[in-house]
């Protein structure tokens, strides 16, 4: 005989006598505002503090992995960071990137700066080089050979009175002297215009007995950069070279590696590197309109 069950109210589904189904969700504690993202302050401060990447500092910041747990985990990185904070520590104001650079190469931090700063000057004399034009000193030099001109190729210690019959990127080439580096030439010019110009050329007495020698790399030299000198053009300057030679002449083009001196058809073509000192003949120059 069936068991007889108390009588009751029917069951809502999912619940017992008399429930009524809520909305999911309902009823459990709002969620806070989301958390702020994490200030660059904030993520160096922590970085440094416990001797780890960036990136981890942020992520520990955002509620992910611990900075702890990521030491634990990667043991052998952890330790260059102690070595590259310690670096830091006992040179203030040597960023992360150069302390890594020391710690990679093995030199001194000194050594390291300078050797850094050097490759700095050099990238920067090549870009600033690239943004010169250098058509006019190209052209120049062309016509000369074009034209087979009788040159005064004056040296360090000498001149050469030759032809000019080819130009490469380090090098001439004459009719007689044949392959010339270009860091021995301090100044090149027609031979008629030199002969005229010989006469009331002024010289460094130290300098014209022992000329200055030119270093082989570009950012050890006074003059690399040619960008200093486009505003000067189409005025007068003076220049000492290496040989002593001093040249008070208008300035006609500045390429990327050597000047025009001189009138239209009488140029003097001085490169970079022969140049000592320059400055702009003040009272050469005509006087400001009122």
């Amino acid at each position: 005989m069936p068991s007889s069950r108390p009588s009751g109210p029917p069951r809502g589904p999912g619940g017992g006598p008399g429930f009524s189904p809520r909305p999911f969700g309902a009823g459990r504690p709002p969620r806070g505002a989301p958390r702020p993202p994490p200030t660059p302050e904030q993520i160096l401060a922590l970085a440094q503090r416990e001797h780890v990447p960036a990136r981890i500092a942020k992520g520990e910041l955002e509620g992910k992995m611990k900075c702890r747990i990521w030491r634990k985990l990667h043991a052998e990185e952890a330790k260059r960071f102690d070595q590259v904070y310690e670096l830091m520590g006992k040179n203030p104001g040597l960023s992360l990137g150069d302390a890594f650079g020391v710690l990679q190469s093995g030199m001194t931090v000194a050594e390291f700066m300078a050797r850094k700063e050097r490759t700095q000057r050099k990238a920067a004399i090549k870009q600033a080089r690239g943004e010169v034009d250098n058509a006019a000193v190209a052209d120049f030099l062309a016509a000369l050979i074009a034209g087979k001109t009788e040159l005064a190729v004056v040296l360090g210690e000498r001149t050469v009175l030759d032809v000019l019959t080819a130009e490469e990127p380090i090098a001439f080439t004459f009719e007689r002297t044949g392959r010339l580096e270009k860091l021995q030439a301090v100044l090149l010019t027609r031979r008629s215009d030199w002969e005229k110009l010989l006469p009331g050329v002024e010289r460094d007495p130290k300098l014209t007995q022992k000329p200055a020698s030119v270093a082989r790399q570009p950012d050890k030299r006074p003059f690399s950069d040619p960008r200093p000198f486009l505003p000067q053009v189409g005025q007068t300057v003076r220049l000492v070279l290496r040989n002593g030679i001093t040249l008070k002449m208008p300035l006609m083009k500045a390429g990327r590696f050597d000047l025009l001196l001189g009138e239209p058809g009488s140029e003097v073509f001085v490169p970079l590197h022969a140049i000592l000192r320059f400055e702009v003949d003040s009272a050469a120059q005509p006087p400001a309109e009122a």
